[in-house]
């Protein structure tokens, strides 16, 4: 029984991510280009940290962890 759950649940997952690809292009933010990203461009070359970005997906990680062990 909780194999069949954790398959149901993984395969949710997927479809809500594969049609988060699919509109990725007409959400209303970037992911990777979120407000509170550090981005410093220099002359010859440039840094990129995603801070929001990385925590928005943590967040996002946890709750599906914490609803399959659920």
């Amino acid at each position: 029984m909780p194999l069949g759950r954790l398959l149901i649940t993984v395969g949710l997952v997927l479809v809500v991510v594969g049609v988060l690809i699919s509109f990725a292009g007409r959400l209303p933010f970037r992911l990777g280009r979120l407000p509170g990203d550090i981005y410093i461009h220099g002359k010859n070359s440039s840094f990129y940290f995603p801070v929001v970005t990385c925590l928005v997906l943590s967040l996002l990680f946890s709750l599906v962890m914490w609803i399959v062990r659920r």
